[in-house]
């Protein structure tokens, strides 16, 4: 008798502590909660869960609801589906219970089950007057009943999972960077990312902000840390750039044991080929929400990102303010609208260079959770219009996230598609479009690329563009066939150089490329492929092409005199070199005002051997023996060995202009102003 009383005593001892387990698990679980530590949350709750004896039915019910809510947070979406059928089975179901169980199988691309939980939680929700998920409801079951043809339908993209980028972690958020998109940075929380502690919300690592770089060949290598400041061993990542390169935005969430962590907006520099360390961008004194997922527009203009604050739609929203004093200031913050903002969650802007706005949502009909949308720019105002690309680049997963390579509709997304563990994966997507292109270089004649210089497209269409340059000097801009457009380079200091082209419609993508070398108004530039007959002043026929160019800039410089400068080599006397060179200068001088120029913009002027040559940099660069500063005098050539020394003496026979006045035709004789100095073109931002 007293063996058995010792063992009920030592079930009833058993049972006490495991419900006090359960109940500290509890605890734990909802103190992780409170500051979204999803993970160890639901560690908890599965540890409270298995513990609770099944005739404790309403219990059982109430913790499987918590476990799924973490599930569902995770995106560990068949565990998410089992826990909340835990709660429907043990009749702890509420007005969200079946929405919830809706969306989770619309992620694992049950449409028909998906159908039957939004048409239960329709009548739930609306008895409930609960209105923001009630309309999330409806759209849901709109997604449920058309995603099967959709997907049947499908699309032209083809895509590809990118296994070199990827690891066993989240991959996520690849964004395109370098004048020639050879540089690739994306998000991750591989091994590789710094700290050592794993983040509570995912049980993984902190993310850091890691790059790959393609090679000369177009092959891409192995993902790389960044060497500098730039991550932590908090969590950075979602960054975007501005046009020219120079300044990175990012995503910053500081962990912090006793608080919900708040996303921020950070900014880093380059300085050289290293990132400073990131600053905050503060987009509102508001520290009860969060600010993430930057991105910039094409023309530098506007900053857009995702946040939860106050005067949104529901969930999170799309924002934008005007980013000010380059870079280092911003304007008052505006919601994006209705049209794209929805009760769900919009997130991950991003902006195709031709101005298209993508993001993705779980607001609006789709395929399953987040899916990709975007807004042609040109109905982007007043009223957008929101498309979806369909599937395959959509899927009943979440889908984010999108890059572009150039004008060309191809580049990087990322996908959770097919993980169980619901890890995001960087995916390559190409969409066969025709798109016919321009590519501009402007540069210095005889000289380097002007990375200052603005770029002014007019087409008969109505197009009127101010577009600016990369570091390289160069842009990139889309072209509508069958358009004539006009294309002027210009920056200050130099005299601008204007382009025209018109291309036909084609069955292939193509990129015409254009050159805009820009005269120095401040030092001598070089005519080149001028020719005169041997020791005379007569002008070749091979010269005709470079003095019609020249011609072609006096044109669009109407306001400025310049010199006509001929020179010699050092062999001869030096009265003929001088009278030789005089009259090679009248010669050009006769042909440019034979073709329309004003005499009185012309002056000729022969320097026989009397200036030689002064090498430049980009000279330099193409002779080894020579050096930026070197000039070519007779001292210098003739201590050069014989092979190089007629070289010398070819750069020194040679024909430039400079530039005089800036100001011709623009005052009378009483110096008033008479016409306004020749401008460049009104253009729209």
């Amino acid at each position: 008798m007293r063996k058995v009383l010792n063992a009920i005593y030592v079930m009833v001892f058993a049972l006490l502590m495991v419900g006090c387990g359960a109940e500290q698990a509890v605890k734990k679980g909802d103190k992780f909660w409170a500051v979204g530590e999803y993970f160890d949350a639901a560690e908890q709750y599965k540890k409270a869960y298995t513990q609770t004896p099944n005739k404790e039915r309403t219990t059982r019910g109430q913790r499987a609801k918590k476990l799924a809510e973490c599930y569902r947070h995770l995106n560990q979406t068949n565990k998410a589906i089992s826990a909340y059928n835990n709660v429907v089975r043990y009749k702890q179901a509420d007005s969200l219970t079946h929405f919830y169980l809706g969306q989770l199988y619309m992620r694992n691309g049950n449409y028909k089950e998906a159908a039957k939980q939004y048409t239960v939680a329709i009548d739930s929700l609306r008895a409930y007057g609960d209105s923001l998920h009630l309309q999330l409801a409806k759209v849901g079951l709109e997604s449920a009943q058309k995603a099967p043809q959709w997907k049947k339908e499908g699309s032209a993209y083809t895509i590809k999972k990118m296994d070199l980028f990827n690891s066993r972690r989240d991959d996520y958020s690849p964004m395109l960077a370098g004048d020639s998109n050879d540089q690739l940075f994306f998000t991750s929380t591989r091994n590789q990312a710094q700290g050592d502690e794993l983040n509570g919300i995912t049980g993984t690592k902190n993310a850091d902000i890691f790059f790959s770089q393609k090679d000369e060949k177009g092959k891409w290598g192995k993902p790389q840390v960044i060497a500098s400041e730039l991550n932590s061993v908090y969590d950075e990542g979602a960054c975007c750039f501005s046009p020219d390169g120079k300044t990175m935005y990012l995503t910053q969430c500081v962990t912090d044991p006793n608080y919900p962590r708040y996303a921020k907006i950070m900014v880093s520099n380059r300085s050289d080929a290293s990132w400073s360390k990131p600053k905050e961008l503060v987009i509102a004194h508001d520290t009860l929400s969060s600010f993430a997922h930057p991105a910039v527009s094409p023309d530098g203009e506007w900053l857009y990102f995702v946040s939860d604050m106050p005067g949104g739609m529901g969930g999170l929203d799309i924002w934008r303010c005007r980013i000010l004093n380059n870079g280092n200031d911003i304007g008052y913050a505006e919601n994006a609208g209705e049209k794209i903002n929805t009760p769900g969650d919009e997130m991950f802007p991003t902006f195709r260079p031709n101005g298209d706005l993508y993001f993705s949502s779980n607001g609006h009909p789709g395929l399953g959770g987040l899916d990709i949308y975007f807004i042609p720019a040109k109905s982007q105002h007043p009223t957008p219009t929101i498309q979806h690309p369909g599937f395959p680049l959509n899927s009943q997963a979440d889908d984010f996230g999108m890059t572009f390579e150039g004008k060309l509709n191809q580049g990087f997304f990322c996908s959770n598609r097919g993980d169980l563990r619901g890890f995001d994966h960087i995916y390559s997507f190409y969409n066969p479009e025709i798109i016919q292109t321009v590519k501009g270089w402007v540069y210095e004649q005889d000289g380097y690329e002007l990375t200052a210089a603005q770029v002014y497209m007019v087409g008969n269409d109505g197009t009127n563009l101010k577009l600016s340059v990369r570091s390289d000097g160069s842009f990139t801009q889309e072209i509508t066939p069958g358009v004539d457009y006009v294309i002027l380079g210009t920056c200050k200091g130099y005299l601008n150089h204007q382009e025209q082209i018109r291309v036909e419609p084609s069955k292939k993508s193509e990129e015409h490329v254009l050159q805009f070398p820009l005269a120095n108004i401040s030092a001598p530039v070089l005519i080149e492929n001028i020719f005169y007959d041997f020791n005379k002043a007569t002008l070749r026929p091979e010269s005709q092409k470079a003095l019609d160019e020249l011609v072609q800039l006096l044109n669009e410089n109407p306001n400025v005199t310049i010199e006509l400068s001929a020179h010699t080599d050092s062999r001869g006397s030096d009265a003929y070199n001088e009278q030789l060179s005089q009259r090679r200068a009248e010669s050009v001088v006769a042909y440019l005002i034979a073709h329309g120029i004003a005499a009185d913009r012309l002056t000729p002027k022969g320097y026989g051997e009397t200036a030689p040559k002064r090498i430049k940099k980009r000279v330099a660069e193409k002779y080894e023996f020579l050096k930026e500063g070197d000039v070519l005098t007779e001292e210098f050539i003739a201590a050069l060995p014989e092979e190089l020394q007629e070289q010398c003496h070819q750069m020194n026979r040679r024909t430039e202009f400079k530039v005089l006045r800036t100001t011709y035709g623009m005052f009378d004789k009483a110096g008033k102003l008479i016409q306004s100095p020749a401008t460049t073109p009104q253009a729209k931002d």
